[in-house]
């Protein structure tokens, strides 16, 4: 049932990646609990301009949970109090009438902040560049059946491919590891085929980047995988870990 809230905004301020952060607080009235956290963000802005502040810097686009720009630290957890869903599908009948609401930017070495609540998450980028790919012929278009596939690693291969690289598994790991990423990458092509021939140097190049974009290790506590907006397994981390290994032994 729709009603309206009233509700305390805490929010992170930081006007560039040298620059010091500060929390500011805002009072905000008659939220709909129907609105999204978003659109509660939008009207948060708009009241800002009208009384002459800047607005809030944060990232959207797509605002349907599929392109992970929407990464917001909200209460403690990465994208809010909610299970399986990005900030963007978060709603405001998820908080109560007089909540604060706290709301950060992811918090990583690795992901410096831009603006409030902006992050570069360009390391993401370039561990994708580093070996997140095949190479395949241009040719002409192979028939759909000319090779076949096991149900079982297709549909594996596919649950690891709906990762967005949102970075909530960076920001949930009190270690800042991306490795729920990127075994999420790595396994996607993997489990098929097309990705047999690469095998071995993607697995070395896109861990080797991963270390040298600062990013921590994994210690295995589980967080990355609660907090996935898409539910990507801890099992992908333990078929990277068998990647990395027998592409080790190869050299």
């Amino acid at each position: 049932m729709e009603k309206n809230i009233n509700l305390k905004i805490k929010v992170w301020r930081q006007n560039g990646p040298k620059e010091k952060g500060r929390f500011e607080t805002y009072n905000v009235e008659n939220i709909s609990t129907d609105s999204s956290f978003l659109e509660m963000m939008d009207i948060l802005n708009e009241q800002l301009i009208n009384e002459g502040k800047e607005p809030i810097a944060f990232d959207h686009d797509c605002r349907e949970g599929i392109c992970g720009m929407c990464s917001l630290y909200i209460n403690g957890r990465p994208h809010g109090p909610d299970d399986d869903v990005t900030t963007c599908q978060l709603h405001m009948r998820k908080f109560k009438d007089g909540e604060t609401i706290t709301v950060e930017p992811w918090r990583s070495a690795a992901f410096p902040v831009i603006k409030d609540l902006i992050v570069n998450r360009n390391a993401f980028d370039q561990i994708i560049a580093a070996g997140g790919y095949v190479s395949v012929s241009t040719g002409g278009v192979p028939d759909a059946n000319a090779i076949p596939i096991p149900k079982p690693d297709a549909d594996a291969s596919m649950d690891a491919a709906s990762c967005i690289g949102c970075g909530a598994c960076v920001a949930a790991c009190k270690n800042g590891s991306a490795m729920l990423f990127v075994s999420a990458k790595v396994s996607h092509l993997a489990l098929l085929p097309q990705g047999k021939v690469e095998a071995a140097r993607r697995a070395k190049a896109m861990v080797a980047k991963m270390d040298e974009l600062g990013f921590g290790n994994c210690t295995n506590t589980g967080a990355c995988e609660v907090e996935c907006p898409k539910g990507i397994s801890l099992a992908n981390i333990a078929r990277l870990n068998r990647e990395f290994l027998c592409a080790k032994l190869q050299d």
